[in-house]
């Protein structure tokens, strides 16, 4: 498979963005969310979803620019409305609030509803972390069919529903735990019809309930589900994903009576922890760590290389693929170089970018 770099595909995506309309900073942003889910590993999240930015946006499902509306501001309680906002720009500035609130009341619940597709979760709880906090986030997925059966369910009633979870360590992130409910994303289920490759078994059914392997039915007919992760447990996590994701904030629910729109909307209840609030921050640290090295210390279990924590894969991958640069499959760079053009990319920027793959 070939590959291209990341500063490659940050200039196409950045050039996408501006082509539809966002401003300077906000496609820059766009840009980086989506190439960092590339290099974390994370391709169902990463520039893979530019096809569906431009059809969302051309349609007027995502709204390029728009003012973030305040509906809440109450000490420790915040709630804002995204109105269809380009979902990245609307959670980096909404968790910033949030961090900042947090330094002086301790810590921040807050709501950011009906966004945009926000890209990759851990992100933000990522962000919260550099800020020396613990970051918590419930997400929704609403204004499109459902992809997920929950548990005892024989079709999808619900999104993919990821939540997040990250804290402060001695070097970054301590441990950083971002996961869809369902037991893989739809854009991994993508990322495998590209590829031709079966997806993992007990991640999928098919329209009549049964276990498949095969992600063409999902993807390209839109019949069958995902599966939760974790049977009953997963599917419990995706129920309050939705209930405080979306009906505690106000966003779209998934089974909302207005007509789907075939739109990626995200809704999102945040929780921002300020650590130095619970205690000393380097004590907590040594403790996190020492778990850390606790769990490691394990001998790694038959089949496996070495003993990881959440978000250590995610290290891994940066590091190789900031080297080696990002795989991506012929289908995949068809459809976002396509998507390019539509949005009306300089084709000197989609020849060259063709042209990189191609070497």
């Amino acid at each position: 498979m070939h590959t291209l770099k990341a500063e490659q595909l940050e200039r196409l995506a950045e050039a996408t963005m501006r082509a539809l309309g966002s401003a300077p900073e906000e496609a820059r942003i766009v840009a980086t969310h989506l190439v960092q889910a590339n290099l974390s590993g994370h391709d169902s999240h990463g520039v893979g979803m530019l096809p569906d930015y431009v059809r969302l946006v051309q349609a007027g499902l995502i709204v390029p620019n728009q003012e973030i509306v305040t509906l809440v501001d109450f000490g420790a309680l915040l709630l804002f409305d995204a109105r269809r906002g380009v979902g990245q720009r609307v959670m980096e500035a909404t968790t910033a609030a949030a961090i900042e609130r947090a330094r002086s009341q301790g810590a921040t619940v807050f709501g950011t509803r009906d966004c945009g597709h926000i890209g990759r979760v851990g992100h933000y709880a990522e962000q919260c972390a550099a800020a020396g906090m613990t970051g918590i986030f419930f997400v929704n997925v609403a204004d499109h069919l459902a992809f997920q059966a929950p548990f005892g369910c024989s079709d999808a009633r619900l999104g993919t529903n990821p939540f997040a979870i990250a804290m402060p360590g001695a070097n970054g992130p301590a441990a950083v735990l971002d996961m869809a409910t369902s037991a893989i994303a739809f854009g991994k289920a993508r990322v495998a019809r590209n590829k031709g490759v079966p997806v993992p078994e007990g991640s999928v059914i098919d329209d009549a309930g049964r276990p498949t392997t095969d992600p063409r039915m999902l993807v390209d007919e839109r019949k069958g589900a995902l599966m939760a992760f974790g049977q009953h447990k997963g599917s419990g996590l995706a129920v309050f994903c939705e209930l405080l994701g979306a009906a505690l904030t106000g966003g779209r629910t998934i089974q909302s009576e207005e007509e789907t729109s075939g739109g990626i909307l995200n809704s999102v209840l945040g929780i921002v922890i300020d650590n130095a609030r619970m205690g000393d921050p380097a004590a907590i640290i040594d403790e996190v760590e020492s778990v850390k090295d606790w769990i490691r210390a394990s001998p790694p279990a038959p089949g496996f290389d070495k003993v990881r924590l959440p978000g250590e894969p995610e290290l891994e991958s940066r590091a190789s693929r900031g080297r080696s640069g990002i795989p991506l499959d012929a289908k995949s760079v068809d459809d976002i170089l396509g998507a390019a053009i539509t949005a009306g990319v300089d084709p000197a920027l989609v020849d060259a970018t063709r042209a990189a793959y191609a070497a």
